[in-house]
């Protein structure tokens, strides 16, 4: 009986909060009978997990009846998106609604090529065909003859063909 307590943990997409928070109470009340109101809810809440733990514990400051606790607990889970399972498995549509698996998914092959030349035998960080992005030139003609102010560059831009 204490298994089951302990193992059974609330998953929003699996249980109901309100037969959950009971299920879980009479569990315990029959493991420790002796044990008080606010004790059983404190360990009901501890199987809840962190968020939805927390959240119910910041609404439900003074120590509640079950009823708040669960009227808490329904709303926190239906208003919120606290508590839910994010991940869900793809479901195939076409067949018979069964998720997917990766054997059934057809592998698409990937094609490696240069962006630079468009070649598919090599990368763009080992591509043969290096491009000159920025070339300059400074013009050298009679220094003595042109102040510094005088002397101009040249930029010129080489981009390799690309070819389709």
């Amino acid at each position: 009986m204490e298994n089951s307590f302990e193992e059974y943990i609330f998953n929003i997409s699996r249980d109901r909060p309100m037969s959950w928070f009971l299920k879980q109470k009479d569990r315990l009340t029959a493991l420790h009978p002796d044990m008080s109101e606010t004790m059983l809810h404190k360990r009901i809440l501890s199987k809840c997990g962190g968020d939805l733990e927390h959240a119910i514990r910041r609404r439900c400051i003074e120590p509640f009846s079950t009823e708040y606790y669960i009227n808490y607990m329904e709303d926190i889970t239906t208003r919120t998106k606290i508590g839910i399972n994010w991940y869900k498995p793809p479901i195939d549509n076409r067949t018979s609604g069964k998720p997917i698996s990766k054997q059934n998914k057809p592998h698409e092959k990937v094609i490696l090529k240069c962006h630079k030349c468009g070649s598919k035998s090599h990368l763009a960080n080992t591509c043969p065909k290096k491009t000159i992005i920025n070339e300059i030139e400074i013009e050298k003609g009679d220094d003595k003859k042109k102040p510094m102010m005088y002397l101009y560059m040249k930029v010129t831009l080489c981009l390799a063909d690309k070819k389709n």
